[in-house]
């Protein structure tokens, strides 16, 4: 089953409550059992290491990289640098908050099961939209990830234009994505719609910019590629699009 096809059952959303708790320090649900109402509204700067592109949509695993002598492996390593437009988590504005993950989606994700992620706070999120950022992202990645860390640093670049898009973290010293638009028919963009992002329910469509680079830089888990996939999406979710939390967690 491809990824398109995983993420477009009903299946994630059970996985999603056991990702959430796979979670170091997950934040937990109120005293009455339930999660504050929230919404995000939230742009991504996105790359990763398929090519042009990701099959990971369309297939059940990943492209194949050689490493020569003919060996090759299945690996989807990427970067995902959001900035939440608009949202809120309870009373508390999210607004312009910025997060990033690092992930590898393995050599076969056909049953919900990724390889790593780690997720980097920005450093001037509060401990308390750093709660509601990872309560979130358990929503939008309802998946099982291997490993999965939380980690701080500096996203001092975030900004895009209808030509090309550029995220760094802590200076491109941690990560970075260099996104340019590629050629239509016309100076507008190629957007690819109706086709499904994660977990989340409405995207306004995938915009279609190969990246310049991509890098991971930091532990042993670090990566850079030039010239493979990447795009931008701005998507929309709220408490209302997930099922309540069952009683007792």
């Amino acid at each position: 089953m491809s990824l398109k096809r995983f993420l477009g059952t009903g299946a994630l959303l059970g996985l999603a409550v056991v990702a959430f708790m796979a979670v170091p320090n997950a934040p937990l649900a109120t005293a009455a059992g339930t999660t504050p109402e929230w919404a995000a509204n939230t742009t991504v700067i996105e790359a990763c290491s398929c090519p042009m592109f990701c099959q990971c949509y369309f297939n059940t695993s990943p492209a194949s990289h050689s490493h020569g002598a003919g060996v090759a492996e299945h690996f989807c390593r990427a970067n995902l640098a959001h900035r939440i437009n608009k949202g809120h988590y309870g009373e508390m504005s999210l607004d312009g908050v910025k997060f990033w993950v690092s992930n590898d989606l393995g050599g076969d994700f056909s049953q919900g099961k990724m390889d790593w992620a780690v997720l980097t706070f920005d450093k001037s999120t509060t401990p308390a939209q750093r709660e509601a950022i990872q309560k979130i992202v358990g929503y939008v990645f309802p998946v099982q990830w291997s490993s999965f860390k939380t980690a701080e640093g500096n996203i001092d670049t975030w900004r895009y234009d209808k030509d090309m898009a550029v995220a760094t973290l802590d200076g491109g010293k941690t990560a970075e994505v260099r996104l340019r638009r590629f050629a239509g028919m016309t100076p507008e963009p190629i957007v690819i719609r109706n086709l499904p992002y994660w977990g989340v329910k409405r995207h306004d469509g995938f915009v279609l910019m190969p990246n310049t680079v991509e890098a991971y830089r930091v532990g042993p888990k670090a990566f850079e590629y030039k010239g493979t996939n990447g795009f931008m999406i701005t998507w929309d979710m709220s408490s209302k699009d997930v099922p309540p939390p069952a009683p007792g967690r």
